[in-house]
């Protein structure tokens, strides 16, 4: 069975157009609101996480416990990146 027999392709023309040719915007997924609430959560939680780091580096802790940060970063991260997007 080849390729062609089972996948259908719809046009492939319409592919390599951009979608702002059709006249089509980018629409917000989450409310005003919501993006407030994101973007504060990904401040306070980067905040935070500094402040633990400090602490870390403050009781010359073995640096390795600083890599468990990376995933109080990584919620700041995607809670800023988020509201950015308006994802």
């Amino acid at each position: 069975m080849s390729t062609i027999d089972w996948a259908y392709f719809s046009d492939l023309n319409k592919l390599s157009n951009d979608k702002e040719d059709d006249g089509e915007a980018c629409i917000a997924n989450i409310s005003p609101l919501e993006r407030q609430k994101r973007l504060r959560f990904g401040i306070r939680q980067f905040i935070f996480t500094l402040v633990i780091l400090g602490i870390l580096i403050v009781l010359h802790l073995n640096p390795l416990w600083r890599f468990l940060l990376l995933f109080m970063f990584w919620a700041s991260a995607v809670g800023y990146f988020q509201a950015r997007d308006k994802t």
